[in-house]
């Protein structure tokens, strides 16, 4: 047990520590990312603790973990540090999550992991999913004319980003290996916590990969079987490249096409791809579990908080569809009993 030798109660830092420098890395697997952000989250409340309620670090335990402290916590990430209820939700989640590992290391701690999950943020207002319309994909993805052999390779990993819908950095962890052009056509993504997923090839682009691997990866089957897909050369050897390069074949692809289509959004990032696919599976009418397996959501509930916003042409089509037409006004008012015939309706 992490117990405090002094007073024998659980010892907080070193959940703490055990938590964020051993669990979270090794057993959940958690990113580098995720770990800094559950980080921060707790270090956010303990300046709160500090700050607002004049608890000096060293003295901070987990009975100012109660239901009261968190609440107040809320409240002062709300009113006073002016949060986005998104980012206040996230600090909860974390903090949640954090007394979760404790209640299960220590049967003390459950009560405080219960109490804790009761706990609700102010939800945040939705907003319209943010994707490309069809002339801006075309418009984007052929920004790259392919006269050199970078714009040749540029031009191959937006296709591929687009047609997988693929995180940005699934696409630079992608490797020979990962590559099936024969039939059925498809590849092998690793996703968050090393998750594989298979998501299938369009025609079109196995086409575009056996001209691109002829160029740039020329007898593929003698090359190592990890050799990055795309990559840019250092020293002579084929070295993955960064997200950062991504974004930024990305954004001047977008400046490119943006002369020839102007609604292409100034703020384009990766991400809009992987959205974009994903809405045109939808606006076709592919279900959402489908849609699911290929972004790589473990939950229903993340793929349909996404696409569950219909666009304002998909509802119109939808109530055209459903409202027959009307050539001409009624030709006689409607009679008192008529109107209460229809104010009954349910």
């Amino acid at each position: 047990m992490k117990r405090d030798p002094a007073t024998g109660a659980p010892d907080f830092y070193r959940f703490a520590r055990d938590y964020l420098h051993t669990y979270l890395p090794t057993v959940a697997r958690r990113s580098p990312n995720t770990i800094e952000a559950y980080r921060i989250s707790l270090e956010c409340f303990l300046h709160y603790l500090a700050e607002h309620e004049h608890i000096d670090r060293p003295d901070v335990g987990f009975d100012h973990f109660d239901r009261p402290h968190l609440k107040s916590w809320l409240a002062w990430m709300a009113d006073q540090q002016h949060y986005a209820p998104r980012t206040i939700a996230l600090r909860l989640t974390s903090v949640k999550a954090f007394l979760t590992y404790c209640s299960a290391e220590d049967i003390t701690l459950v009560a405080l992991s219960q109490a804790a999950k009761a706990l609700r943020t102010p939800a945040s207002a939705r907003k319209p999913i943010e994707y490309l319309t069809e002339p801006a994909t075309r418009a984007v993805l052929a920004a790259c004319t392919g006269r050199t052999a970078k714009s040749r390779r540029n031009r191959m990993l937006l296709i591929l980003l687009y047609d997988t819908a693929a995180r940005v950095g699934e696409i630079t962890r992608l490797t020979l290996q990962d590559l099936r052009l024969g039939k059925p056509g498809h590849v092998v993504l690793t996703g968050k916590r090393n998750k594989t997923r298979i998501v299938p090839l369009t025609g079109k682009t196995i086409e575009h990969l056996g001209a691109y691997l002829a160029e740039f990866h020329p007898g593929t089957t003698q090359l190592p079987a990890t050799r990055p897909v795309f990559y840019s050369l250092h020293n002579g050897k084929p070295t993955a490249l960064s997200t950062d390069t991504v974004a930024a074949v990305l954004t001047h692809a977008a400046t490119a096409a943006r002369q020839s289509c102007p609604s292409i959004p100034n703020n384009i990032h990766c991400h809009i791809l992987r959205k974009t696919k994903a809405m045109d599976l939808y606006q076709q009418g592919i279900p959402l579990p489908v849609i699911m397996r290929l972004l790589g959501h473990e939950n229903m509930s993340t793929t349909a908080a996404f696409y569950a916003f219909a666009t304002i042409d998909m509802m119109r089509q939808a109530v055209e569809a459903a409202t027959p037409a009307i050539d001409s006004p009624a030709a006689q008012p409607l009679t008192e009993d008529r109107l209460q015939a229809l104010y009954s309706l349910r």
